[in-house]
């Protein structure tokens, strides 16, 4: 208890401090680098739940000032950060961690808007959930399953302007997933994810989910302007045939290249520098 209380008591102290005097990126880095870093070593739901709201007191300020395109913060391992090339979009997510109830996602697009008027900002919060992320489904702000995003690029398809996210899913504690996705925006300003852009030998699907046993690692990466590269896939052991709890990689990859205006998927390939 005592322990509790000594915490309920930094985070007031750090808070306030925040509020009444440090506004720099440099103070703003220090003081999420405490506040996740006690994240990882407080366990009380409570005391997590306030300490994020700190960290969400934040970011709410950073996304709002005029250098969340030009800056980044460094050596903040908990924090996502990643930023489009063409500086149009930029995402800024973590997770929340909790023991007696589901963790929970925070992502933040932060997308430019022209003529130098302020730009526009969604915040979408989701739970740990078990549910499958759809391949073939167009998902919303209001339906979105709850992603962290590491890497994103530029596209045109019919001469619409779309993003491809890379991403990482850690809702079921015994799978992970890793996504690909595409990011668009509606004539009205709402955000949409999925598009009809991934061909698998004829299947053309919104995105591509990845789930495989959360004790292994898979990559999944950029390899190119126009080719996503990534880890191939297979059961752990011969005789299991099903349940993604069992697949790991078996140290080949896969590819998607982008041509004749879908991603099309290309297996076994030689991922190697030919220079």
């Amino acid at each position: 208890m005592k322990k509790v209380i000594i915490s309920i008591i930094l985070f007031v102290y750090v808070s306030n401090g925040l509020t009444k005097s440090q506004t720099s990126p440099v103070e703003m880095s220090d003081t999420l680098g405490i506040l996740f870093g006690r994240l990882r070593t407080n366990s009380v739901d409570d005391v997590l739940l306030r300490i994020n709201d700190s960290i969400k007191s934040i970011i709410e300020s950073y996304i709002s000032s005029d250098r969340i395109f030009t800056h980044r913060f460094s050596n903040l391992r908990y924090l996502g950060q990643t930023a489009s090339s063409d500086s149009l979009v930029k995402i800024i997510t973590w997770n929340l961690v909790l023991s007696n109830e589901p963790g929970r996602y925070f992502c933040y697009f932060i997308r430019k808007s022209p003529e130098r008027k302020e730009n526009t900002v969604y915040r979408l919060t989701r739970s740990y959930t078990e549910k499958p992320i759809m391949a073939d489904t167009i998902y919303t702000e209001s339906d979105w399953y709850g992603a962290l995003y590491y890497d994103i690029k530029p596209f045109f398809k019919d001469n619409k302007q779309c993003w491809v996210l890379l991403g990482i899913n850690y809702s079921n504690p015994l799978v992970t997933r890793k996504i690909i996705e595409v990011l668009s925006f509606t004539p009205e300003n709402n955000i949409i994810f999925g598009r009809k852009w991934f061909n698998s030998d004829g299947n053309i699907k919104c995105r591509h989910v990845f789930e495989y046993s959360s004790s292994g690692i898979m990559s999944l990466r950029f390899g190119s302007d126009t080719s996503i590269v990534f880890d191939h896939l297979v059961p752990l052991s011969p005789s299991i045939n099903d349940g993604r709890l069992y697949y790991g990689s078996d140290y080949s990859f896969d590819s998607y290249i982008f041509q004749n205006g879908l991603w099309n998927l290309n297996v076994n390939v030689d991922v190697r520098n030919k220079q």
